[in-house]
């Protein structure tokens, strides 16, 4: 994380493995991050971790020889984090002048939601996994908000966005050659179909996006034309 926006995000069993994937993600916004895990940092990840200037590691435990391996980094923070008591508030605050805007959190999508299938192809096994993964990534990130991603790990993120083919954009262009035969999700509509465009001329070959966009025909035809699959889910995670 950095800035309250994350540069990666990756699932692996092993946490170093995890640490390498997100990591690669983006390696340039990682300097002086922040890099938070869902289970314990052993040995192996302490030293991975150590690459690198962080301001703060999260963790629900490290092991000795990780606070060992960690001991001499200057200006680092350890916090330790059971994510078992970290659910999601019902609401989230936001300051304005002179009060509060109270609104409800996301905490993913409803119960019973379901994905449709738009285009003329439909994704292969690997497409569906790695639209998933992108799909829950892309909820972090600042609206506008795009993620690319293969298998379960980001390749490039684009967020805060004024205009949404510019997150595209951004996405591509922190991923580089890894965006070939990546995934993409986006947390609202394409409310014109040049952000599939831009996707498909980098070498995305599926996409999800919540859909309702009076322009959905045109970008159906568009991903049609560029021989991708293209899924709509019905709900959108803006993130402000």
């Amino acid at each position: 994380m950095k800035h309250l926006c994350p540069c990666g995000l990756a699932l692996d069993m092993d946490a170093a493995a995890a640490f390498r994937k997100a990591l690669a993600s983006d390696p340039v916004s990682a300097y002086g991050g922040v890099v938070a895990f869902n289970f314990p940092v052993d040995e192996e990840a302490a030293k991975e971790l150590g690459s690198i200037f962080l301001e703060c590691i999260v963790a629900p435990a490290f092991s000795e020889a990780a606070l060992a391996a960690l001991a001499g980094k200057k200006n680092l923070r350890l916090v330790v984090a059971d994510p078992g008591i970290l659910a999601v508030p019902a609401r989230e605050l936001r300051s304005v002048t002179g009060g509060w805007l109270v609104q409800d959190s996301d905490s993913g999508d409803p119960e019973g939601t379901q994905w449709r299938c738009v285009s003329a192809r439909k994704p292969s096994e690997a497409e569906s996994l790695a639209l998933r993964f992108a799909w829950d990534a892309v909820r972090e990130v600042r609206s506008n908000a795009i993620v690319l991603a293969r298998g379960e790990a980001t390749v490039g993120i684009g967020g805060g966005q004024t205009n949404r083919v510019d997150a595209v954009r951004q996405a591509i262009a922190r991923a580089g050659l890894r965006a070939q035969g990546a995934v993409l999700a986006s947390d609202a509509f394409f409310p014109f179909p040049d952000g599939v465009e831009e996707a498909g001329a980098a070498g995305v070959t599926a996409l999800v996006h919540p859909g309702g966009s009076i322009r959905d025909a045109e970008v159906i035809a568009v991903a049609d034309r560029l021989g991708m699959a293209l899924l709509v889910t019905g709900v959108r995670h803006f993130r402000h």
